[in-house]
């Protein structure tokens, strides 16, 4: 299996002959004006209940009182349809379990017809519940899975623990180099009061293989010790991007010391808005909206703190030197040439900001930052978690809020448009993910854990 750079281009949404697509932002996003409120696309019409077509395999398998072979899993629109193809408590081809907290993923070109598909488990340690395999970093709890799925039929024809022995795996992001990066979302030290035996708050590389194997878990600590959440890479240079799950959190960059090595160093930077040192965006930012800000890096000098103290975080020290402030840092994930991020409580009504960073192709320290989505209500976007870019450019966004949680697009005029519903509980999506040839979404309920994969007529949008 190779996730050649051509196939890499596709899975980020661009294509592999240039990213011309969406060039100028402006062009993107040019009909949301400052200030307004997100304007409404169509997308592909109004939402209906539909059944997974594989719903005959899933009577009999309940989740609290529920039985998931006998209702909808999911709203969507008219042409689309899904299969359930894999929940928790399955028994895998490494006689391990499905544990539940489904998140973060990427689909990569497999072996033979088939599609590698890597997916976080944000879980606690927990003997009882955690994923279970060897060898693991530390105790048992998260880490990933990996399935292996015929790309016809849609069904999994494997699938194994691949991670294990990490904490909170949250989110992560794809390399162009057929490995998946898995990030630890907490700052678990060993205490009285825990089972720890190492420190937590990093990230790990997993290899995307067809091969039953669990990843080596070495802690990637030179991209740095933090409340991590997901990773894209540039894959022009292979430079990470990387987003922190905390309310006064950095943007940052890590440039390794060897192309397609993350293991062997590098420098970790916050990104600095140029003109506005230490600037809190998650308010008072709307008027910026649809700006490119000139942004600048700033290095941090200790990226593997030995206590959870603020002053000796990471984010302290990018902020000591006016590194720029988000509002929880989630989502990422490259695409149209573009950086995107999500900031899950940022804005002036505090229910969500997309961001765009632009890399500088001529100075490596210079770059550009766009808000180009600030929710003015729960009604338009609630909580953008997890974020992903079609192969025909929209973004996707996983919302984490309350009541229906829905999968909302973005499409290139700056609309939003409610694509997904989940119709069984109030759990949020995660993992929202498409297959290298662009034909299916996969996309997590995470309470109590399923994977979906869904189809349609992509490319027939209304807007």
């Amino acid at each position: 299996m190779n996730l050649s750079r051509r196939n890499f281009f596709k899975l980020a949404g661009v294509s592999a002959v240039g990213m011309t697509m969406l060039s100028p932002l402006e062009a993107f996003y040019a009909k949301t004006a400052n200030g307004g409120k997100v304007p409404r696309g169509i997308g592909y019409g109004p939402l209906e209940p539909k059944m997974p077509e594989n719903a005959d395999e899933l009577v009999g398998v309940i989740f609290n009182g529920i039985d998931i072979g006998s209702q909808p899993l999911l709203q969507l629109p008219q042409g689309f349809k899904y299969t359930a193809i894999s929940y928790t408590g399955q028994t895998m081809d490494d006689g391990a379990l499905v544990r539940g907290g489904h998140d973060g993923m990427a689909a990569f070109d497999g072996p033979r017809n088939t599609i590698i598909l890597v997916r976080n488990h944000e879980l606690n340690a927990n003997n009882s519940t955690g994923l279970v395999g060897s060898p693991r970093y530390d105790q048992i709890g998260g880490g990933t899975t990996t399935l292996v799925i015929d790309s016809r039929k849609r069904r999994v024809k494997k699938h194994f623990v691949s991670l294990a022995g990490t904490i909170r795996n949250c989110a992560g992001g794809p390399t162009p180099w057929d490995s998946w990066i898995s990030c630890e979302e907490t700052l678990t030290i060993p205490a009285p009061n825990n089972t720890a035996t190492k420190k937590h708050g990093y990230n790990f590389e997993v290899p995307a293989t067809a091969d039953i194997q669990i990843a080596e878990p070495i802690p990637l600590v030179a991209m740095g010790r933090f409340n991590h959440e997901a990773v894209a890479i540039d894959p022009k240079n292979g430079w990470v991007y990387q987003t922190e799950d905390e309310g006064n959190s950095c943007f940052y960059r890590f440039r390794p010391s060897k192309k397609r090595n993350l293991r062997a160093g590098g420098v970790l930077e916050a990104l600095v808005i140029e003109g506005m040192p230490t600037v809190n965006t998650g308010k008072n930012f709307l008027q910026y909206k649809n700006r490119p800000l000139p942004v600048k890096w700033v290095k941090i000098d200790n990226v593997d703190p030995a206590t959870n103290d603020f002053t000796a975080s990471v984010r302290y020290q990018g902020q000591s030197k006016g590194a720029a402030i988000f509002s929880r840092g989630e989502g990422a994930w490259y695409g149209n040439g573009l950086i995107y991020f999500t900031c899950t409580n940022g804005g002036e009504v505090g229910q969500g900001q997309v961001f765009a960073y632009k890399p500088n192709r001529h100075d490596p320290n210079r770059g550009t930052l766009t808000l180009v989505v600030e929710s003015t209500s729960s009604d338009e976007l609630n909580f953008p978690d997890n974020i992903t870019v079609a192969p025909f450019g929209d973004l996707f966004l996983c919302e984490d809020g309350s009541d229906t949680e829905f999968v909302i697009g973005v499409n290139k005029k700056g609309e939003l448009y409610k694509f997904a519903a989940n119709a069984i509980n109030g759990s949020e999506f995660a993992g929202a993910c498409f297959s290298p040839d662009g034909d299916t979404m996969f996309v997590n309920i995470q309470s109590p854990g399923i994977t979906l994969a869904i189809w349609g007529p992509w490319r027939g949008k209304k807007d």
